[in-house]
């Protein structure tokens, strides 16, 4: 006699808030690297007699390399899973930071800050964000990808009042050195709750064609351009100029290191509230006017930063660092439902696309502010010209074409069934 009990189902990999949590943690990690760099600008000028141009240069290095591995990041994630690709991200920021300690030429930031740390970090990015969402969620998109990014705000912004104070009180090496060891403390625990929903093979294509071959499709519609164009005005008016030149001019202007750094965590603070809140806004809104409203807002408080800047912090800088940290990653989950709507399945690699040209803006932009700093003596200029560029992002947003709606082809009437035994038709008189 056959048993007839159900069969007991297969467990599932993980439940979503897990997963979410472990690529949570594995974002704040590796985000708290993106930051470091600002920092040290003073630092590695003061101990090693760097120029800030080639500690710029690094940087620039840093976010192209951040960029550019993101799409590849995201298609390998389809070949080899989240799992592997986040923690093996985390052993490439590790091991940067911890060669970083022992730098004694320009070249060597570049490449193990640069390099390294921007492999590992371009991994762990927002790509990495829109694939967990991608395959986890369905109802709440906007809402967990505004949770994932403020995630990567939280692990910027958080510990740099942290990280100053260790600069302060030891020197940059031990800086270096307490991300490395966060980096290695990371890993058991991402290992542990990072999963992918499903467990049939992935496709056998190369992760680096496919990325290719979706940017060979993506390249041929005007939306992909435009958003590439909309976000590198956002990393040239976040990562450019906010995360890697902020701390710098404020000491220029008379304020110590450690209280600009506190600025910043200030503006990460209410990071979490925008993206967040810009999440559920993508969930109910047009994209398209979200980001030019984000966009238009933002270079008006970039233009009015010159006239703010002093050596004490007052009312109108803490007014400056809540707005600008309620605009500053905003514009992701909007981005991203672009991305999906015009790209399907394909967007967390279209969008890692995306990410690449944020990366060459905000690398572009960290350059130029340095060698501004070195030529003018000043950062005014920097302020003002990223300031017009997101006037600029606010009207290509609006340029960006509606998705199209897909149409539903209404059923044909149905038509009475006619009996087999009968004619179709009576037969004629004879």
């Amino acid at each position: 006699m056959k048993n007839s009990s159900p069969r007991p189902q297969p467990r599932k990999p993980g439940s979503p808030w897990t997963v979410a949590a472990g690529a949570a943690l594995a974002i704040v990690t590796a985000g708290a690297f993106s930051t470091l760099a600002g920092l040290l600008v003073g630092p590695l000028h003061e101990d090693l007699g760097w120029s800030r141009a080639s500690v710029g240069l690094g940087s620039l290095v840093n976010m192209v390399v951040y960029g550019a591995t993101a799409p590849f990041a995201a298609a390998l994630m389809d070949r080899l899973g989240m799992r592997r690709v986040a923690v093996g991200a985390l052993c490439l920021v590790g091991a940067g930071a911890g060669l970083a300690t022992t730098m004694t030429a320009p070249w060597q930031f570049v490449l193990y800050w640069g390099v390294l740390v921007g492999l590992g970090t371009g991994a762990t990015a927002t790509t990495f964000a829109a694939t967990v969402t991608e395959r986890w969620f369905v109802a709440r998109r906007g809402l967990v990808t505004g949770l994932l990014t403020a995630a990567s705000v939280v692990g910027q912004f958080v510990f740099l009042p942290v990280l100053s104070w260790v600069i302060d009180a030891y020197s940059w090496r031990a800086a270096a050195a307490a991300l490395a060891l966060a980096a290695a403390g990371a890993l058991p625990v991402v290992w542990a709750a990072v999963r992918d929903p499903r467990t049939e093979p992935a496709s056998g294509e190369f992760a680096a064609r496919r990325a290719l071959r979706t940017l060979a499709r993506a390249a041929r519609t005007g939306p992909f351009w435009l958003l590439a164009g909309t976000f590198a005005v956002c990393g040239a008016s976040t990562n450019g100029v906010m995360w890697t030149h902020f701390a710098p001019a404020a000491h220029d202007h008379g304020m110590p290191v450690t209280v600009a750094a506190s600025l910043l965590s200030l503006i990460g603070i209410f990071n979490v509230a925008g993206t967040v809140a810009s999440g559920w806004l993508t969930d109910r809104a047009d994209p398209r006017r979200l980001l030019a409203v984000y966009y238009a807002l933002r270079g008006l408080t970039l233009l009015a930063l010159p006239l703010l800047l002093t050596s004490a912090v007052d009312a109108p800088l803490v007014a400056f660092t809540v707005v600008f940290g309620l605009l500053d990653v905003a514009t992701v989950p909007p981005t991203i439902a672009l991305c999906r709507a015009h790209h399907g399945a394909d967007a967390p690699v279209v969008f890692g696309w995306v990410s690449a040209a944020h990366q060459v803006g905000a690398g572009a932009v960290a350059f130029a502010g340095g060698m501004a700093r070195d030529a003018f003596g000043s950062y005014d200029p920097v302020w003002v010209g990223a300031g017009a560029l997101c006037a600029g992002a606010a009207l290509l947003a609006l340029t960006v074409r509606r998705p199209r709606e897909p149409r539903v082809t209404p059923p044909a009437p149905a038509t009475p069934r006619r009996s087999r035994a009968l004619p179709a038709s009576p037969p004629p008189c004879r």
